[in-house]
């Protein structure tokens, strides 16, 4: 039997308990409490960098009563991208939400979208080991997608990538970072062989390591 863990997350308000997480034998359920509007929802903001924009953005986030659980932003050459996770403290829809940000923030210079997060019942964990893999070559089209449609056949899920594409032939210009996770259940070795054979058709030179061994390389 597996161990049996239980987390809460929230507050109490008079008593009353607004949202629990509890995990039994590896699978989460969500429940909810008496106080029905407690969703969550994800802010995307994207903007031409500048500095105060992750200020902005919170701030706003925050007067209309939202709580931050989780945040990533990156910049793709001039451009800032954010996502924002929040759990909703106020009976607010969705809609009104992004209405309120979009007030806010647009005559910043920001596109705001709000979408809410839908958390079934039920989150089944899959067993899955991390990867990393490396391809690096010659500049061409097509190059992440042939590489994604590899992974997603052998239903390898990609949980972050870094792509840096300046052209030509100079390997050391061209570079691809797939941080994955790779199901118990597949087939490390057909999965290689795939996409080994693809990145040689391809002029890329392609390695595929465990997380641990490549973070313990990259750290000497």
């Amino acid at each position: 039997m597996g161990k049996s863990t239980v987390y809460f997350k929230g507050f109490k308000n008079n008593g009353i308990l607004i949202h629990t997480f509890h995990t039994v034998h590896g699978t989460r359920l969500h429940h909810k409490g008496k106080a029905g509007f407690m969703k969550k929802v994800i802010v995307t903001v994207l903007a031409n960098d500048r500095p105060g924009i992750l200020a902005s953005v919170t701030e706003a986030v925050f007067q209309e009563g939202g709580n931050l659980d989780q945040v990533s932003q990156t910049l793709l050459e001039t451009q800032f991208a954010g996502l924002f996770i929040a759990t909703l403290t106020k009976d607010i829809s969705v809609e009104e939400l992004q209405t309120k940000l979009r007030k806010i923030l647009s005559p910043q210079g920001m596109d705001v979208l709000v979408k809410p997060i839908d958390e079934p019942d039920t989150i089944k964990n899959i067993p899955s080991e991390p990867f990393v893999i490396t391809c690096f070559g010659p500049d061409r089209k097509g190059l992440v997608a042939e590489i994604t449609a590899i992974l997603a056949r052998h239903q390898v899920n990609v949980t972050n990538l870094r792509a840096m594409f300046e052209g030509g032939n100079d390997p050391s210009r061209n570079l691809m970072v797939y941080e994955v996770d790779i199901p118990a259940s597949a087939d490390t070795a057909v999965l290689s062989e795939d996409l080994r054979t693809r990145a040689a058709e391809l002029s890329l030179v392609i390695n595929i390591q465990h997380r641990n061994i490549f973070e313990s390389i990259t750290r000497i």
